[in-house]
């Protein structure tokens, strides 16, 4: 909202998310997630675009951007790194058999999950207090009021898909993640909360991946600098674009 008045602003729902539809076979794998970015851009025509994306949508968005580094005019990706090397290291491992037969038990798994059912907004409200601590009373309430839907029977669901929190068991090798970073030829901003449990790419080698990156570590900030850091993150978003 707060880029409104200077840019042309299009804020979309990942599938499964928000107010997009859910994928029928429960498919959030990257390659859906990249296709459907590659289609939005490519049928509203936007190239070259600007993307400010962060997790998930950071993760997305640096993938495309080493696959149509012509289409990306600068990008910044807010935590978009996906798991540290640490933890990726964990999850190597795990057998390939192990880490398959793991997806399908956690994709089953999600099949007999119902979406959790709250009585109030307010209540809704709570929980998104209790899960993100460094949220503003005005943030929470704004995240709470655009995430969630009211069911027939007058309780509130979050809007997303049980099945987007799967955990992505099976993914590209990482020579090949890094090559697509290295494909990248924009302007790229990383940042990152010092707070988070996602590791500072400087400190833990993944920038070097990068031909055109600078990386930005917000102080009390955690998963989310963007709201926990908001004045400092703007300030330091409007420099680079």
């Amino acid at each position: 909202m707060a880029l409104r008045a200077e840019w042309r602003v299009i804020v979309p729902d990942l599938r499964g998310h928000g107010d997009s539809a859910w994928s029928p076979d429960g498919d959030y794998s990257h390659a859906a997630y990249i296709y459907d970015l590659a289609q939005l851009i490519h049928q509203l025509q936007l190239a070259p675009v600007t993307i400010v994306a962060h997790s998930l949508g950071g993760s997305v968005s640096l993938r495309y951007a080493g696959i149509y580094p012509q289409n990306v005019r600068k990008i910044v990706a807010i935590e978009g790194l996906g798991l540290p090397p640490k933890m990726l290291a964990e999850r190597a491992a795990i057998p390939a058999q192990g880490r398959w037969e793991k997806w399908i038990e956690e994709k089953r798994a999600m099949a007999a999950r119902s979406p959790r059912r709250y009585a109030s907004v307010a209540e809704a409200l709570a929980r998104m207090r209790t899960e993100n601590r460094h949220l503003s009373e005005e943030q929470a309430r704004y995240l709470t009021d655009h995430g969630i839907s009211q069911n027939e029977d007058g309780t509130f669901s979050w809007k997303f898909d049980n099945y987007v929190r799967g955990t992505l068991w099976v993914d590209i090798p990482q020579e090949e993640l890094h090559a697509l970073w290295g494909a990248i030829t924009c302007p790229t901003l990383l940042c990152t909360g010092e707070l988070s449990w996602a590791s500072n790419p400087d400190i833990d080698g993944r920038s070097k991946y990068f031909s055109n990156a600078r990386t930005v570590a917000f102080p009390g900030a955690g998963h989310w600098p963007q709201h926990d850091q908001f004045e400092l993150f703007m300030a330091e978003l409007r420099a680079f674009l």
